[in-house]
């Protein structure tokens, strides 16, 4: 790739949650993939907060009012640091309506930089409470942002439909592929899922995978490794209890090596995807050559082809997910051809290298144009 124009400086955020955070999450892969690719495209990427900006209680009228305090503490000691030498932009990943951002826009504002927002996304559903007030500030922050990237053509329009003046382009949602490139060596009947185990969507997802995987044919071979942990474990394994206990296998939190090594030998990979925003793990999953089994729901249709990488299913459609996995497991050909398009096709669309090239070029056209 050609040197940027001017290496910039460039101040990350994400209000909802670190790339240094403890706890690990799809938010917390794909603000350490904006770093990484920010940094592959040669500039010098600082992380400006790690104030985390949440608030899951929409009554929360007092954790608002804390909230607000501790940014104006963090705004004024960001501001005490630039004072001599601010950086180029702000680049702020996901805000939304209860993780607003409530440092970059002030501080854009104060020092003239530009402010780029990465998946931010609006819900006039969600205008209750103190969600209302917080929703407004993702609303203008979207509104004064020089560019706002969406990873999804579902947040490119609800920006759009919201804020019909917001600068907004697609970015594709996108991996490091390399740690996947082992060649696949897919164990007939294996499947795999990755997700962590919490309340809501992911709960939902589990729900959903345990009921179709009931509607198995009694005589097909499979076995199911899980790879995560959290809070909703217990509940989780329990959704599963009905299934012969000798065909799941509950492995954990694992490292991305590990998870690497698991996927190269995996067959299909099963997951719902209920509420999924895109779902980074599909991304890994195809990058290693494996075909995805997963409702047609949300985001998911953004990063598996339907027909070409894997099959997607209607939503609540149990007995239709059955039959797409079957389908997968029992058609050896249509498993490798699948397989083999999933890999070329994150490579080709989904890659680290693919957006260090788009992000720069933006970027640099935001600054020359300042």
């Amino acid at each position: 790739m050609p040197p940027p124009a001017r290496p910039l400086r460039i101040a990350f955020y994400a209000p909802l949650k670190a790339p240094t955070h403890p706890v690990p999450s799809g938010d917390r892969l794909m603000a350490q993939m904006l770093m990484r690719a920010l940094t592959l495209a040669g500039h010098h990427v600082e992380l400006a907060s790690d104030l985390r900006a949440y608030l899951g209680d929409s009554q929360d009228q007092d954790g608002w009012a804390k909230l607000q305090a501790d940014a104006a503490q963090e705004t004024a000691r960001i501001s005490a640091l630039w004072a001599d030498s601010p950086p180029d932009l702000w680049f702020c990943y996901h805000p939304y309506y209860k993780s607003p951002d409530l440092l970059g826009p002030v501080l854009c504002q104060r020092f003239a930089r530009p402010y780029v927002t990465v998946e931010a996304s609006l819900s006039g559903r969600r205008n209750i409470g103190i969600w209302a007030a917080m929703q407004a500030q993702v609303q203008s922050a979207v509104q004064h942002a020089r560019l706002n990237l969406c990873l999804t053509a579902r947040d490119l329009a609800g920006l759009q439909e919201a804020s019909p003046a917001a600068r907004c382009t697609r970015l594709a949602p996108f991996i490091a592929t390399e740690p996947f490139s082992a060649q696949p060596k897919p164990q007939p009947g294996h499947l795999v899922t990755v997700a962590m185990m919490r309340a809501g969507d992911k709960t939902d997802s589990y729900r959903r995978l345990a009921a179709t995987l009931a509607l198995l044919p009694r005589d097909l071979q499979w076995r199911l490794s899980v790879i995560g942990d959290g809070p909703q474990s217990a509940e989780v394994q329990a959704l599963f209890a009905d299934l012969p206990p000798d065909r799941i296998t509950w492995m954990g939190q694992r490292t991305r090596a590990e998870i690497a090594a698991i996927l190269a030998l995996t067959y299909v990979y099963v997951w719902p995807g209920c509420g999924e925003a895109y779902g980074l793990a599909y991304l890994e999953a195809q990058a290693a050559g494996v075909p995805v089994a997963a409702q047609h729901i949300a985001g998911v249709p953004e990063v598996v082809a339907h027909g070409e990488t894997g099959l997607l299913t209607p939503p609540g459609d149990d007995a239709a997910a059955a039959a797409a996995i079957t389908s997968l497991l029992t058609d050896p050909a249509l498993q490798t051809r699948m397989g083999q398009a999933a890999r070329q096709r994150t490579q080709r669309d989904h890659s680290l290298q693919g957006a260090a090239n788009r992000l720069n070029t933006l970027l640099q056209q935001i600054v020359e144009a300042r």
